[in-house]
């Protein structure tokens, strides 16, 4: 097996096909072609399905995934770390963060290690999909999750570690134009406007629900939401009012109106990895993470 047709193989998973493997990596077609033939006669299993033009990943493909990616990875590491010295940390550092999460202590966690590390490079991207947090973890998407907890006692898997950064409060936030006395709303005076809501099963809505309920609150339902992140949009377009995160509802303040609600309504959020397969550089962003973390 050669590192070629692993780096092949995984331009070919992201871009779901040979086409856009072969543009982002600068070869022709057949090279790509040529060099998943070989590797799957090599591991005598099938790597992909062809789905019309494109290629979906078969049974052994996806299992193969995250393996390939960490030797990628660990490649990588082991360059940076023969061209810049072995007394420096070097390598890349990936995160996937939920946009939900709070973007100021993700960003001093960042500049601490870069700060610490200069020669090492960390990239962040978007977690698309909270509930699928340990998957991409699994898959070797990337070295960290930054996600929220429902709840942290209960949300990981036993092989994965957590590192708590700290708790996010959620606050009522409605269409522009709403009535709303000030300071903070009792969930037994919430304005019987229509809500926004996604639907029940380990969310902080099913807490927020369980409050309202035996407050004797019964407000109607405009809509149930099965992406968390359509009810902003739909708020700013007037069809109800719904519950976010407090970053998110103070951002909106000028196009909405905003209150923080009594009883509060938090969600832990925290740090996901899989402590078995860090880098050098994974390592050393785990142990700036623990010290700023001791330090608050």
């Amino acid at each position: 097996m050669e590192l070629r047709q692993i780096e092949y193989f995984l331009a070919v998973v992201e871009h779901g096909g040979i086409g856009g493997a072969s543009v982002s990596l600068g070869v022709t077609q057949p090279t790509v072609s040529q060099a998943l033939r070989a590797l799957e006669r090599e591991l005598g299993v099938q790597l992909f399905h062809r789905i019309g033009r494109g290629m979906v990943p078969s049974a052994a493909g996806r299992a193969l995934v995250g393996s390939a990616r960490q030797i990628v990875r660990d490649v990588g590491s082991v360059d940076d770390a023969l061209a810049v010295g072995s007394d420096q940390i070097t390598g890349r550092v990936e995160i996937l963060a939920s946009p939900f999460a709070d973007g100021s202590t993700i960003a001093d966690v960042v500049a601490a290690f870069v700060s610490a590390h200069p020669t090492a490079t960390i990239r962040v991207g978007e977690l698309d999909d909270e509930s699928l947090a340990a998957a991409v973890i699994e898959e070797g998407r990337c070295d960290f999750v930054v996600t929220h907890l429902h709840p942290v006692e209960t949300a990981v898997d036993d092989a994965l570690e957590v590192i708590v950064l700290g708790e996010q409060e959620f606050w009522l936030v409605c269409p522009s134009g709403t009535v709303l006395p000030d300071g903070p709303i009792d969930i037994a005076d919430l304005p019987h406007i229509p809500m926004v809501f996604v639907p029940r099963g380990g969310t902080v809505a099913d807490e927020i629900e369980s409050a309202m309920r035996e407050a004797g609150v019964r407000p109607p339902i405009a809509v149930l939401a099965e992406d968390r992140e359509e009810r902003l949009p739909m708020v700013l377009a007037g069809i109800g009012a719904t519950l976010l995160e407090r970053r998110v509802a103070e951002s909106v303040a000028d196009r909405t109106t905003v209150r923080p609600v009594r009883p509060r309504f938090v969600r832990n959020f925290a740090l996901m990895y899989d402590p078995t397969a860090l880098s050098i550089a994974a390592q050393a962003f785990v142990d700036v993470v623990r010290t700023l973390h001791r330090e608050n």
